[in-house]
């Protein structure tokens, strides 16, 4: 038990002394999720949306297919993804293999899934009267798709926040698509099991902390910007 404190020790003195090595890796790992989760969200939302509000064939396969993504090996993924990226292979010409670029198409690919599915369910569980009378005032297919974000934002909120940790906590898709090289691509997850493998129990641990910290940080900013959402919109017959 002494040992654990004394690593414990150890590693808040990494903090507190503003390690340069610290500061990278938590700087890009924020750069990979604000990144991920940005891209994830503007390509994610329209088609959760979609899904949620559409009557269109191939719907319930497309909610499938959102859903089955919620449990894709995150492993498998980076495997494909680092297979297709061999200088050979379909994505070789555009050179992510082991860059922060393929990073980035990683944590993508892990978190489009969650925004598409989590969106979804978010919309389809309003009630279907708020689009009738939706319609009945007159409101264009942007209107009520701009009303479903708005009425579901609790739940896209909390897309968001799946997403954002899908996106701190991942270690497999980085590791093998990123290559986890130091000072370079590497995340506070994926360099926290490279320095334990090494033996820098303390590094590791002063990253572990760190990495918490930072999801319990970002997960509060946004469970408060959940509580702030505000009163359901009320609908009003135009004059």
């Amino acid at each position: 038990m002494s040992f654990f404190w004394h690593g414990v020790q150890d590693a808040w003195q990494l903090i507190v002394s503003g390690d340069p090595y610290l500061r990278h890796v938590i700087w890009v790992t924020i750069k990979v999720a604000v990144v991920s989760t940005g891209v994830s969200l503007l390509v994610g939302l329209p088609i959760g949306l979609a899904l949620g509000l559409g009557r269109f064939r191939g719907r319930g396969f497309g909610l499938v297919l959102a859903n089955a993504g919620l449990m894709l090996p995150p492993v498998v993924v980076g495997l494909v993804l680092s297979l297709l990226m061999f200088p050979a292979a379909p994505l070789g010409r555009f050179q992510l293999l082991f860059t922060l670029h393929g990073v980035y198409l990683a944590q993508v690919v892990l978190a489009l899934p969650i925004v598409v599915a989590l969106t979804a369910a978010a919309v389809r569980a309003l009630p279907e009267g708020l689009f009738t009378q939706a319609r009945a005032f007159g409101a264009s297919r942007w209107q009520q798709w701009a009303l479903a974000v708005r009425e579901a934002r609790i739940g896209i909120l909390t897309a968001t926040i799946a997403a954002v940790g899908s996106a701190l906590s991942e270690v497999g898709a980085v590791v093998l698509v990123g290559g986890n090289v130091q000072g370079y691509d590497q995340t506070l997850a994926s360099a926290a099991i490279q320095q334990v493998d090494a033996g820098h129990y303390a590094d590791g641990m002063a990253i572990a902390i760190v990495l918490l910290g930072l999801i319990l940080v970002v997960t509060a900013a946004l469970t408060l910007a959940q509580r702030r959402t505000g009163r359901p919109l009320q609908l009003r017959a135009p004059s």
